[in-house]
């Protein structure tokens, strides 16, 4: 690469989608990226401070594979490392995801003694206004409910991007709709309000580098957050 500066702003890639972005092409492209964010919000839920969040994977016409991870730097900060099967076509995408927190031994997979958690995720996207999505636990060490059964721990989200200020916007609203420890909620919950703002910097045109703030409000949790990364993408 040259030594020369040779950066330029370009507002077309938002890193609070990049984890779920299926390339429809005609061949397949690679999936490959990594972000730094000062606190690991997930769904209203504090898991940890600064950390590092890399991602690869392959997507070929809709369909993608990849797999996620998230490494603190404190030791009481969630390592996390996932799997992500989905395809997309026409604004409806469905997907399955295996979760792990680093906890327990990752090979066992007896239902009730595994620490990995699977998910079945649905939604569509309405032309690029709103978008619906509705998450899961279908296996694995999921949450109880309060007749202390399996409860199918399960997030609803509408989300909704917008540009302003030559910056992309999203603004979402997510809840929990029933009871269960894994969210740690007695039963219709909010736990997700965010508002954030990106700003995508392209690179010697071919590298991108998203930069985000944001503030993220946990209603159950009495929670709020202010959070800030930045993310390296082809």
């Amino acid at each position: 690469m040259s030594t020369e500066s040779c950066a330029t702003t370009d507002s077309r890639l938002s890193p609070l989608t990049f984890n779920h972005l299926t390339l429809t092409v005609t061949k397949a492209e690679p999936i490959f990226g990594i972000t730094l964010v000062n606190q690991y919000i997930w769904r209203g839920l504090d898991m940890g401070n600064v950390c590092v969040q890399p991602t690869a994977g392959v997507s070929y016409k809709g369909l993608s594979f990849s797999t996620w991870g998230s490494v603190g730097f404190q030791s009481g900060d969630t390592k996390e490392l996932d799997f992500l099967l989905s395809y997309t076509t026409h604004g409806f995408n469905v997907g399955i995801t295996d979760y792990w927190f680093g906890q327990g031994r990752y090979f066992l997979y007896t239902n009730d003694e595994t620490t990995h958690v699977f998910e079945a995720n649905v939604g569509y996207d309405f032309f690029g206004y709103v978008s619906l999505q509705w998450y899961t636990n279908f296996a694995g060490n999921d949450g109880k409910n309060n007749g202390g059964h399996r409860a199918y721990s399960s997030y609803f989200e509408l989300s909704a991007p917008f540009k302003m200020l030559t910056l992309d916007w999203k603004a979402a609203v997510g809840f929990v709709p029933y009871a269960t420890s894994f969210y740690e909620t007695g039963g219709f919950t909010v736990t997700n309000v965010s508002l954030t703002a990106t700003k995508d910097f392209l690179i010697c045109k071919k590298y991108h580098l998203p930069v985000f703030i944001g503030l993220t409000a946990n209603p159950h949790a009495e929670k709020m957050y202010i959070l800030c990364g930045a993310s390296f993408t082809l």
